[in-house]
């Protein structure tokens, strides 16, 4: 047995999970190269510690690699723009040998980009944090009051605020990424009228599955337009819902995508910790770390 094939099996015996569930796994590996290097996040508020450095240290006892932070809420200045929480963050991460996966504006839900001057000058600030803090990727959040689905005039609004903000993304080599409920074709569609590089799509595999696009021929036709991925199932712990993370590695694959996978949220009856650390074993079985 190889040193590939131990871990794998290894993965399978600490989350409790059939060996043949794994065998047809190393069969593949077999007839062809197993890409490597794959990282485990959670967002903050999946663990309860939004914008909260403390965060940094759950992630680390569950054994993730790293924590996609949270900008958190304001009514003028939002949380993390504050250079004091910044500097904190960094400590923690340095301290606790663990990264900062991404960045997340989720307070675009209630603040949306598409009609409140605030939000549009809070992505242009994120920007100046996530170079401070030198991290790659700003989730955008279009949900709840920002979402974009079915409204072509607040789609026009945030082409053009992209349009506005995204040579700044662009010459501090940050990504930003849009979370919708928008099918595959409509994010391009939006991409292509901004027209920039620095303007991507931040693909939730159970978002997309809850709205019945086939995620899997989604992630495909996205390809590189995607900059990073929400791992997710809103029906049951990773491996026994309805997304089959197995065809999602397929998929991601094909498209040469190996970076970070984020988790978001948890199921009952375990306990948060528990469930992330069940979570995070299942995929590193699909997406194992660089050996």
């Amino acid at each position: 047995m190889t040193r590939r094939e131990m871990m794998a099996y290894s993965a399978c015996a600490v989350a409790g999970l059939a060996l043949t569930s794994c065998d047809s796994l190393l069969e593949s590996s077999r007839t062809k190269p197993y890409k490597s290097g794959f990282k485990l996040g959670v967002c903050d508020w999946t663990i309860g510690k939004r914008t909260d450095p403390a965060s940094l240290e759950s992630a680390k006892r569950i054994g993730l690699d790293g924590v996609q932070v949270d900008f958190g809420d304001g009514q003028d200045k939002l949380p993390l723009c504050n250079p004091d929480l910044q500097k904190k963050f960094l400590e923690e991460a340095k301290k606790h040998n663990i990264q900062i996966a991404s960045f997340a504006l989720g307070t675009l839900n209630s603040v949306p980009y598409k009609s409140d001057p605030r939000a549009e000058r809070w992505v242009s600030e994120a920007i100046d944090a996530a170079r401070a803090m030198k991290v790659k990727v700003i989730l955008l959040a279009f949900f709840g009051n920002g979402d974009l689905k079915n409204d072509k005039k607040g789609t026009e609004v945030v082409v053009e605020r992209l349009k506005k903000v995204a040579p700044k993304a662009e010459k501090a080599g940050i990504y930003l990424g849009l979370e919708s409920l928008l099918s595959a074709e409509q994010h391009l569609d939006i991409l292509k009228r901004v027209g920039s590089p620095a303007v991507k799509v931040y693909y939730d595999v159970a978002n997309s599955h809850g709205q019945g696009y086939d995620i899997y021929k989604e992630i495909r036709l996205l390809g590189k337009q995607i900059c990073e991925f929400h791992a997710k199932d809103y029906d049951d712990l990773y491996g026994k819902g309805s997304i089959d993370f197995k065809e999602v590695r397929l998929a991601i694959d094909d498209i040469g995508y190996c970076g970070w996978l984020v988790m978001e949220g948890t199921k009952m009856p375990l306990g948060v910790e528990e469930s992330c650390r069940y979570d995070a074993e299942y995929l590193r079985q699909i997406f194992p770390p660089k050996v």
